[in-house]
């Protein structure tokens, strides 16, 4: 028996419509001012003020969302100009050499409580990844991602052991994109 080529391409067009609803675009977002990065310990504390970056995200299309971050170290404010001064230094963040701290991501998850959002975190031309706990407001055209995590400063070679700065510094985050 002979397949009828009407059947054919029925099935081509099924299948080219089927594909039509699967692969629907993610949005495209830029991170946008109003930004806030900051660090906590005992000491230092302190923010990042230059961030750049895009944001491709869809609720419906996780696997294809994708977060890709940088942070400008020569931005950073401990709220003392010599602390300042130090960390831009090759013992800590080595801004001459790696001027941002970045993050790609490599797979987002949902759950109850947001997401999580596991990445390439590369500091001072080291990479690891790391899972990142989010949580998303969506309003307008502007996409917010929030949350709270902590790095382990020595994995990266930021400083030496010290009885002063703690190995894990607590970060926080928020971060606006403006849908392009």
């Amino acid at each position: 028996m002979k397949n009828k080529p009407h059947e054919f391409y029925l099935f081509v067009v099924l299948i080219l419509i089927s594909a039509s609803f699967t692969f629907l675009p993610v949005d495209h977002y830029v991170v946008s001012s109003g930004y806030s990065i900051g660090f906590v310990s005992a000491d230092p504390s302190g923010t990042f003020s230059s961030m750049s970056g895009d944001i491709y995200f869809s609720d419906s299309d996780l696997a294809n969302s994708k977060f890709n971050l940088a942070i400008d170290i020569s931005s950073i404010s401990t709220g003392n100009g010599m602390k300042n001064k130090k960390a831009q230094t090759a013992e800590w963040f080595n801004a001459a050499a790696y001027p941002k701290i970045k993050f790609i991501s490599t797979k987002i998850i949902k759950s109850n409580d947001g997401y999580s959002i596991t990445g390439d975190l590369t500091i001072k031309g080291i990479t690891k990844s790391y899972t990142i706990p989010a949580t998303k407001i969506l309003s307008d055209n502007i996409i917010k991602f929030s949350g709270v995590f902590n790095v382990d400063r020595i994995a990266f070679n930021v400083g030496k052991k010290s009885a002063v700065v703690p190995d894990k510094m607590k970060i926080t985050y928020m971060i606006p994109a403006t849908k392009k």
